[in-house]
């Protein structure tokens, strides 16, 4: 075919996308003009790997890192033509008809084909847009406001594994296609495979109608294999899938193949040292995302990252029968089938517990039955002691309450009786030295006047707190309500509410309702650092029900049980009369308190007025 005769249906399709994206180029003239406007390039077909990975993460990499949103577009060179100098001006035509009025943010070139295409027409199409780039080999030049990888062609570490795998191997038989990149991809092959001769022969099927390369693939010789660079198109111009063609030449060679990218891997071949496409693309996507937040792509020096891992098809290894053993450490194996010992290990390992465990079982079935006994008569008189204990460890509780309230009430009739006493004598005595004194000092008689009435009131106040023998005259909302008045602060509100309530309770229920608000209000204005404090004490025909809640920092509950002497205190007192409370609270959100006390019978305590 003559060159016009290319050029006509060029021209026409040309045309064609003109006409196509015009409704498109004016939506995109009329969007946010804040969003990022980005090109990709690529050299292969659309459903190889390398553009399958690149659709697919690319735009979800650049719209997760760039705040503003991305335009995403991509347009595939046609490497078998790109040699054409009239294709290459018609392609550039394209797209500069096509994009005329964009500025793109970025062009992403994906492959040296796209690198060059961009270099080449840099002044044309892309004048101040910066280049992120991936290239196979050291660029001839330094391009233009450009950063990227540079992912050097590594087949000689495949070479490396096949040697450790399979150290009998003599001869290599090279697979590569008859187009201009795959003659690329050979040139780089022989020169990195000449450091294994003449270790291994080496035999170039390059250019091969697929005919004649599958014949001579169905005969190798022992102690051979496959190595598989690229066909895109065979010694006939036929034009093919790169890896439909790899996994054709596997199922037809009659000796192991290998390649050196990942793409690869589940297209019968065994494996190698393998390139990662999907972190090829995502090095890429991260360059890409630093130049759209801002970053000169010339600031960025080109690195040189090691994509490489050794990946293997492990039912690779069982078709051509390679052991695993031989592998390097740290190869990631792929598609493991589980042998029947993984599938029904556990049901192997379990029939044979249970035969053991019936056979252990029988005999130990008939050891136990007489321990049983022998255990049922010691378990019987160890609860019998237990509750013995228990009854004689709670009555001890009782009794040492009961002691500690008499000897608070002993220390309160003390210094009612005795203390306060001597202290209005003292009151007294300094009232008529205040009227004899002369009357330069009788300053000094009042000043000492005041401090005795602190005293006294201070030994009257504390008298109270240690026994209030108010209590049984007065009862236990009175009494309640009394420690309102002890209690409350400027900065602190305490209410104090009651409802249904007896007439009488008996005293150990009053005591112990009193004690517990007491200890709960102390904590409340020690601690909480409230400003207010609820009392609530409800009558029910079981008992009493106190709640006492309060707005303040509040506790974590699980950490400070056991801590405080308060709460011991009030734990131990409602046990000693069958009364049980729930504290809830959590930082931040104050306290509520909720106490459960039975009632006691009239007939069977002292009771008291409410």
């Amino acid at each position: 075919m003559s060159g016009s005769s290319r050029r006509l249906p060029i021209a026409r399709a040309l045309l064609l996308a003109t006409a196509m994206q015009a409704v498109g180029l004016v939506a995109v003239a009329a969007a946010d003009e804040r969003q990022k406007q980005v090109l990709v390039l690529y050299s292969t077909r659309r459903d190889t790997q390398i553009a399958v990975l690149g659709e697919r993460d690319l735009p979800r990499l650049l719209d997760a890192g760039v705040p503003e949103g991305v335009d995403y577009y991509s347009e595939y060179i046609d490497q078998v033509r790109f040699t054409q100098a009239d294709y290459q001006s018609a392609f550039r035509d394209f797209l500069k008809r096509k994009y005329q009025p964009q500025r793109f943010d970025l062009v992403i070139a994906m492959g040296d084909v796209p690198l060059e295409f961009v270099d080449r027409n840099r002044d044309i199409l892309f004048t101040e847009s910066p280049v992120v780039f991936y290239s196979n080999g050291p660029l001839p030049h330094r391009v233009r406001n450009a950063t990227g990888i540079i992912v050097r062609l590594n087949f000689a570490d495949t070479l490396s594994l096949v040697t450790q795998l399979q150290p009998d191997v003599r001869q290599v038989f090279v697979v590569v296609g008859a187009g201009d990149g795959d003659r690329m991809y050979e040139k780089a092959a022989r020169s990195q495979f000449q450091a294994f001769e003449p270790h291994l022969s080496f035999t170039y099927l390059a250019g091969l109608p697929t005919r004649d390369l599958e014949t001579r693939l169905a005969s190798l010789p022992k102690h051979s294999i496959v190595y598989y660079l690229v066909v895109n198109r065979d010694g006939a111009g036929e034009n093919f899938h790169p890896l439909e063609y790899a996994e054709r030449v596997s199922m037809t060679a009659s000796a192991p193949t290998y390649s050196w990218v990942d793409s690869t891997i589940n297209r019968g071949v065994v494996g190698g040292h393998l390139k990662d496409l999907q972190r090829q693309t995502h090095a890429v996507g991260e360059l890409a995302v630093r130049v759209l937040r801002g970053e000169r792509a010339d600031s960025i020096p080109a690195s040189v990252p090691d994509l490489n891992e050794v990946e293997i098809d492990w039912r690779q290894l069982r078709r051509w029968g390679l052991s695993e053993a031989r592998l390097p450490k740290g190869t990631i194996i792929r598609f493991r089938e589980p042998t029947v010992w993984d599938r029904y290990r556990f049901y192997i390992v379990g029939a044979a517990a249970v035969l053991l465990a019936q056979t252990v079982l029988i005999v130990g079935l008939l050891v136990q039955r007489v321990r049983r006994r022998q255990a049922e008569e010691q378990l019987r008189a160890s609860q019998t002691e237990l509750q013995t204990s228990y009854g004689r460890i709670r009555d001890l509780g009782a009794r040492l309450l009961d002691a500690q309230d008499g000897e608070r009430a002993r220390i309160a009739r003390e210094l009612h009786d005795d203390v306060s006493q001597q202290m209005a004598l003292l009151e007294i005595d300094l009232e008529l030295l205040g009227q004899a004194v002369p009357m330069s000092e009788e300053d000094l008689a009042e000043e000492t006047l005041r401090r005795a009435r602190d005293v006294a009131k201070s030994v009257h106040d504390l008298s109270h707190r240690l026994h209030p023998a108010k209590l049984r005259l007065i009862g236990l909302v009175a009494a309640v309500n009394g420690l309102q008045r002890e209690m409350s602060q400027s900065d602190l509100d305490i209410t104090v509410t009651h409802n249904n309530v007896p007439a009488t309770i008996s005293q150990d229920v009053t005591l112990c309702a009193f004690r517990v608000v007491q200890e709960a209000l102390q904590n409340a204005v020690k601690y909480s650092r409230a400003r207010r404090v609820s009392v609530n004490v409800e009558g029910s025909p079981t008992g009493l029900i106190v709640t006492i809640s309060d707005d303040g920092v509040g506790f974590d509950v699980e950490k400070a049980w056991g801590k405080g002497l308060g709460l011991i205190s009030m734990a131990e007192r409602l046990e000693a009369i069958g009364g049980v409370f729930q504290i809830r609270s959590a930082p931040g959100r104050g306290t509520q308190l909720e106490v459960i006390i039975p009632a006691r019978p009239a007939d069977t305590a002292e009771t008291v007025a409410v």
